[in-house]
């Protein structure tokens, strides 16, 4: 919707978005879940309800809402706050947070009303594990302010707490009610809690990312010793990597400590390498807040649990065989080296096979990629990258993948420098300014 303040949902019979008795637009994604409901209620069944809200384009079809938090903020909804103001300032936005939990309540409602047909005389909600969560923090802004995570740092696009941390609310049969925990977990511990807590069979010869959180649930949603993992031994820590995007950083935590490393640190006086918080202060099996608002920066007051930490991340990112951000050398601003990086003379095909030919500067060339795409031109461009081979010094050459219709060959030096050849222009123009496989 271009303009968010037309197009409302009416009364009229015709309105595909036909707003029901509490003034409440149709939501056929909500609709769709409570069918879901109704039509599997005689068997086991696993609903994975995805909702559009809350979510760009920050909106709302809902007049009547709108003008309630107009009211109650004080705004002018004509007018876009910039993202850099404070506070919980967006009407649009709470409006799609009050429509969100309507909706919820109206599936949460089919559960509690509807007849359990395996067991006569309970309800569906009485046999139903519930697990209501987000798949990052709130977005703050781009161009407007959406929503503050404050007092967390930053949010969506960050691997800060705003970003990292997320509601999660889970209930059903055997966990108790109105406990608050402090435990650290995480969406990967949903598929193996969810095996667990529904008797289902276990998959053999699988290593899964995530720990059965079930025992938690049960026992002592508290008690951050009842998550094991596969070896029984208690997880105490948990990485994220987000090397791209506004963020290039990857992070750890282990116990009430995180360690934040940042690539955006080379003449970057706002940004340090290192950054370590203690998040909460363990006594006994109990957390107790410290610094969840990664405040007080103790890298230079910790330096050997730094060093720690950062070793730990590294041993997780080798691991896993992560990729990282390489320096671009046409950056405008100043980068050490950056004038040292190498140069590709050429591309030619040979069969099934790309051979190159570079110019060392006075960096060595410690690494080559080729990017690849099966269908290049199509609505749906897909690019893969695979390792390419150093012959020489001078000369290295790739084995295309069967299918590949464009390519790319990267060059990454001893300083982190990344030239690509052909020169990868915008995403408009990628493809053209490609290698054309014959």
């Amino acid at each position: 919707m271009k303009d968010r303040l037309t197009g409302f949902a009416t009364d009229a019979e015709d309105d595909r978005f036909r707003l029901d008795e509490n003034g409440f637009p149709f939501h056929e994604n909500n609709e769709n879940a409570m069918t879901f409901i109704r039509e599997n209620k005689d068997k086991p069944f696993f609903l994975y309800y995805c909702t559009w809200l809350v979510h760009g384009p920050i909106m709302t079809r809902c007049e009547s809402l709108l003008n309630k938090y107009v009211e109650k903020l004080g705004v002018d909804p004509t007018v876009k706050v910039g993202k850099e103001t404070p506070g919980q300032i967006n009407p649009f936005y709470c409006a799609m947070v009050e429509a969100l939990d309507y909706y919820m309540g109206q599936v949460f409602q089919t559960l509690e009303t509807t007849e359990d047909p395996r067991w006569p005389g309970h309800m569906l909600s009485e046999n139903t594990y519930i697990i209501f969560t987000s798949d990052n923090g709130g977005m703050e802004g781009s161009g407007e302010r959406y929503t503050d995570n404050a007092p967390l740092a930053r949010g969506k696009i960050s691997a800060m707490e705003g970003g990292t941390r997320v509601p999660l609310i889970i209930a059903g049969p055997g966990i108790a009610k109105g406990v608050q925990s402090d435990v650290m977990v995480n969406g990967l511990d949903f598929y193996p809690t969810i095996l667990s807590l529904s008797g289902a069979e276990k998959p053999e010869n699988k290593n899964l990312d995530g720990c059965d959180i079930s025992t938690l649930l049960l026992k002592d949603p508290t008690n951050p010793a009842l998550v094991k993992k596969a070896d029984d031994s208690i997880r105490d820590s948990m990485m994220w990597h987000f090397p791209h995007g506004g963020a290039m950083e990857s992070t750890i935590r282990i116990g009430d400590f995180k360690l934040i490393r940042n690539y955006d640190h080379v003449n970057n006086d706002n940004t340090p390498e290192l950054e370590l918080f203690q998040l909460y202060k363990t006594e006994g099996d109990k957390q107790v807040r410290v610094d969840i608002e990664e405040a007080n920066n103790l890298a230079a007051q910790m330096p050997e649990k730094t060093q720690l930490l950062n070793q730990k991340l590294t041993e997780a990112l080798t691991e896993m065989k992560a990729s990282y951000p390489s320096y671009n050398p046409d950056y405008k601003r100043e980068l050490p080296n950056k004038e040292n990086v190498p140069t590709i003379h050429s591309l030619k095909q040979n069969g099934n096979v790309v051979e190159f030919e570079f110019t060392e500067s006075k960096a060595n060339v410690t690494q080559a990629q080729l990017i690849y795409t099966l269908n290049g031109g199509q609505k749906y461009e897909e690019w893969f990258r695979a390792p390419a081979t150093l012959n020489s010094r001078s000369t290295g050459m790739a084995k295309l993948p069967e299918g590949t219709t464009h390519c790319y060959i990267n060059l990454i030096d001893e300083n982190n420098f990344l030239v690509s050849f052909p020169k990868a222009g915008a995403r408009k123009n990628r493809l053209s300014k490609s290698f054309k496989i014959k």
